[in-house]
C-alpha cells in the first residue's frame, strides 16, 4: 500500500507488546515527554521520510538496509514477537525462536517499506505530552499527516530496556493494539501447523511486500 493512501488497514498491519488497548486507561493523566523515550520513534520517522524520498526508483532491499537500524531501535521486536505468540512460544526451540524471529523482523521492516514508498508532503508529528500505560509503560503519542491534511493517530507503548526506550506495542488510532491483532492471526497457524506454519507465513508475506 504506497503510504499517499494511509488508512485504518495500514494502520493495523505496521509496526508492532504486552499491554492491550483495553488496559489503557482514556483518561490517563499526560506528563512532559522526556526526549529519551522520544528518541528511537524520532530516528524511525527520520528514516521513514528517507526512504519515501528515495522512493520506488530506489531498489527494495536498499530501502530495507536504510530502515533496518531504525526499526531495530525504535522497536523491541523479540518481546512483540514472543507476547503475539503467547504460551505456546515456550514449547517452541531454540532452533524455532531463532528463526521467528528473523522472519518476523524481515517482515516488520518489510511492512514499513512497502507501505512507506512514496513522498508527497507527509508529516509525522510527536506530541509533547506522553501518557502513563502501566507497568513501567509510556504512551508517546504522534500523529502521521499526509498531505490532504487527514490525521492518523499512532501511539507506541513504550518501555525501557536497559538504558534504551523501545515500543513493544503499536496503537492505531490510539487504542486498537497491533499485538493483539497480530496475536489473533498468529493463533490460527499456531493451532493448525505449529511454529513451522507460522514460520512459513511470515516468510512468505515478506517475499510478497519485497516483490512488490
Amino acid at each position: 500500500m504506497p503510504a499517499v493512501a494511509i488508512d485504518r488497514r495500514y494502520l493495523l498491519m505496521v509496526g508492532a507488546g504486552a499491554t492491550i488497548a483495553a488496559a489503557i486507561r482514556p483518561g490517563t493523566a499526560c506528563a512532559a515527554v522526556d526526549p529519551a523515550v522520544v528518541a528511537p520513534i524520532q530516528g524511525l520517522y527520520d528514516s521513514l521520510l528517507r526512504i519515501m524520498r528515495a522512493g520506488t526508483r530506489t531498489p527494495f532491499s536498499q530501502r530495507f538496509d536504510m530502515l533496518a537500524p531504525a526499526v531495530d531501535r525504535a522497536l523491541d521486536l523479540a518481546t512483540i514477537l514472543q507476547v503475539s505468540v503467547g504460551p505456546m512460544w515456550n514449547s517452541l526451540s531454540a532452533d524455532q525462536h531463532a528463526a521467528l524471529f528473523a522472519a518476523f523482523r524481515r517482515y516488520s521492516i518489510s511492512s514499513y517499506v512497502s507501505s512507506f514508498n512514496t513522498f508527497t508532503g507527509q508529516r509525522f508529528v510527536i506530541e509533547p505530552d506522553v501518557r502513563s500505560g502501566g507497568a513501567n509503560q509510556i504512551i508517546l503519542q504522534t500523529k502521521i499527516i499526509p498531505a490532504s491534511g487527514e490525521t492518523h493517530e499512532l501511539d507506541y507503548v513504550m518501555r525501557q530496556t536497559g538504558p534504551n526506550w523501545k515500543a513493544v506495542d503499536v496503537l492505531a488510532d490510539g487504542a486498537i493494539s497491533r499485538v493483539a491483532t497480530q496475536r489473533s492471526d498468529f493463533r490460527s497457524f499456531l493451532m493448525h501447523g505449529g511454529g513451522d506454519a507460522l514460520l512459513a507465513s511470515l516468510q512468505r508475506k515478506a517475499a510478497d511486500l519485497a516483490s512488490g
